[in-house]
């Protein structure tokens, strides 16, 4: 491995915890129409978090040579990326109606949760695959 891997995946780790700490607060935010979801950290940091945790994304996988189409979990984490955020989108910002919001907001917190499950397990089914349903 390079000599910085370990340092890169615990950065990309951090960032993947605050990203969805982060997303989260803003849903709670977006529920209780608090307006904290239109401050100006609540809407900038999350973009600086990501930019980071793709940047260690893309460093992670040409040191690791584990591409999207020649791995099938990274395949699948990116096809998750996919749902996730236009999902997020629609949940902070998008929706027409609070309902609307909810519904993406938890939908998307699951598509979250799948991507994880996906990189802890580097199977494509992620928890799918734990439960029997799929893989």
């Amino acid at each position: 491995m390079h000599a910085y891997y370990w340092e890169i995946k615990h950065l990309h780790v951090l960032c993947v915890v605050l990203s969805g700490t982060g997303f989260v607060l803003q849903g709670i935010l977006m529920m209780l129409r608090s307006p904290w979801l239109d401050h100006r950290v609540t809407r900038r940091l999350p973009h600086v978090i990501d930019t980071v945790l793709l940047a260690s994304a893309i460093a992670l996988a040409t040191l690791s040579a584990q591409y999207p189409f020649a791995s099938p979990w990274v395949t699948a984490k990116v096809l998750g990326l996919f749902v996730y955020i236009p999902l997020g989108a629609i949940a902070l910002r998008r929706g027409r109606t609070l309902r609307i919001r909810m519904v993406a907001f938890f939908a998307a917190v699951a598509s979250f949760a799948w991507i994880v499950s996906v990189a802890l397990t580097r199977n494509p089914a992620g928890y799918f695959a734990a439960t029997g349903l799929i893989g």
